[in-house]
């Protein structure tokens, strides 16, 4: 029974399946807090300035086939370390055939990864700037609870239409204050804060999934090597068998 429990154990990759979690974790996060974010800014938009955008419907749908695309990824690397670690690398990858598409699929999950992670770091940059101008917004709604007056986004106009008048860029009405500071920019802020550190876990796990990946890309290499050595061998032991066969 021990035996057994730690042969099973010994096909676990532990390393990929952290990496998996954290991935995961990340991923989650980042997805609802930035379909929350963006639903309180669409509110706080069309509440306080009167704008409606349309187009945040489908940038919420990216979150969603986001999540589904990095969750599919992630238990794929987990799938091709569960075939690279232990007793099991020694099973799937006897074969000559075999053993090149572990090492394909290993260097091409290697190169999806490293885009991804490319990807991800200009979503932290983005999420960086977005978090940034919320914080200037809740600084100027602090200043405005104690001075009682405007909140003037005029210097934030190329965040606006066009067509907008300067007037329309102001919030002077008590409700629409409340509507702009407590109800969006306050909880809003909150979301991208935290879509912020999940992007950050992301591009951890991200880093974490490419040196599982080259490691079993090694691991992969070295059996070959192993398993032509151990042919060798065998052919070697053969041969030497058949010579002493011959002499007696």
């Amino acid at each position: 029974m021990g035996e057994c429990c730690q042969s099973c154990m010994a096909r676990i990759p532990y390393a990929t399946m952290i990496a998996t979690l954290m991935c995961l974790l990340g991923v989650g996060i980042f997805c609802f807090t930035m379909y929350r974010g963006a639903s309180l800014t669409v509110i706080m938009v069309d509440q306080v300035f009167h704008l409606r955008l349309i187009w945040i419907e489908a940038v919420q749908m990216i979150f969603v086939i986001i999540g589904a695309g990095m969750a599919a990824l992630g238990f794929m690397i987990l799938f091709v370390g569960f075939l690279a670690t232990g007793a099991t690398r020694y099973k799937v990858y006897r074969a000559w055939r075999s053993r090149v598409g572990g090492r394909i699929s290993c260097a091409v999950l290697m190169g999806i990864t490293y885009l991804l992670n490319f990807v991800w770091s200009l979503i932290l940059c983005f999420l960086v700037v977005v978090t940034f101008i919320y914080t200037m917004f809740w600084n100027m709604c602090s200043s405005v609870e104690h001075s009682q007056s405007c909140i003037d986004l005029t210097q934030f106009h190329f965040m606006f239409p066009p067509n907008t008048k300067l007037e329309d860029m102001k919030v002077c009405e008590k409700y629409e204050i409340k509507a702009f500071c407590k109800d969006g920019v306050e909880n809003a802020e909150v979301m991208f804060i935290l879509a912020t550190l999940s992007t950050l876990l992301v591009i951890l796990s991200l880093v974490h999934y490419l040196m599982c990946l080259s490691a079993n890309y090694a691991h992969i290499r070295d059996h070959e090597k192993f398993q032509e050595l151990q042919e060798m061998q065998n052919l070697n032991e053969l041969e030497y068998s058949a010579t002493s066969k011959d002499r007696f």
